[in-house]
């Protein structure tokens, strides 16, 4: 009788519980997004090129030098910051410039930016410079059509020819 009367308590402690985890884990309703709009991630990772060119070493700079540390070539670790712009319409809506990672500043340089945008047709241009030279190196202009809810991910890979949009 004990243990019934036990389990009959449970059930009453345990139900007001269940109902309220019940009613949050379907209301209130979460949207990420207004009706009428779309998402924009821009977000890649790319090492830029280096600052400097590969010298060769003097014979009298490799002869100050411990005989295990004497190669030939002395190459720069330093990468180029990354600068990036991103037009909508004609608007620039983002323009950074990425340090890369790294204690020497040899890494890749990450970039990351979420844009809420109103559905429909806009005209994207994304640039980036990864080199020390001024300009843009890669450029890409596209018109797509955003329909409501849609997340558009701009992403960069040199190898593949420069910005994809997906």
């Amino acid at each position: 009788m004990k243990t019934a009367l036990r389990f009959i308590a449970q059930a009453l402690l345990y139900l007001p519980f269940m109902v309220l985890i019940g009613y949050f884990s379907t209301s209130p309703a979460y949207r990420h997004l207004g009706a009428d709009q779309a998402l924009i991630r821009l977000s890649f990772s790319h090492a830029a090129q280096r600052i400097g060119e590969c010298r060769q070493r003097t014979p009298e700079e490799l002869a100050k030098l411990p005989p295990n540390m004497r190669a030939p070539l002395v190459c720069p670790r330093e990468r180029a910051p990354v600068a990036i712009e991103l037009e909508i319409d004609g608007k620039l809506v983002y323009q950074a410039a990425a340090s890369p990672s790294g204690f020497t500043r040899d890494g890749a340089a990450t970039v990351y930016q979420r844009l809420p945008i109103a559905a429909g047709r806009h005209r994207f241009t994304a640039r980036l410079n990864d080199r020390v030279a001024p300009g843009f190196h890669y450029e890409r202009d596209v018109t797509l059509d955003l329909e409501p809810g849609r997340v558009l991910v701009i992403d960069f890979n040199a190898s593949q020819g420069g910005f994809l949009f997906k």
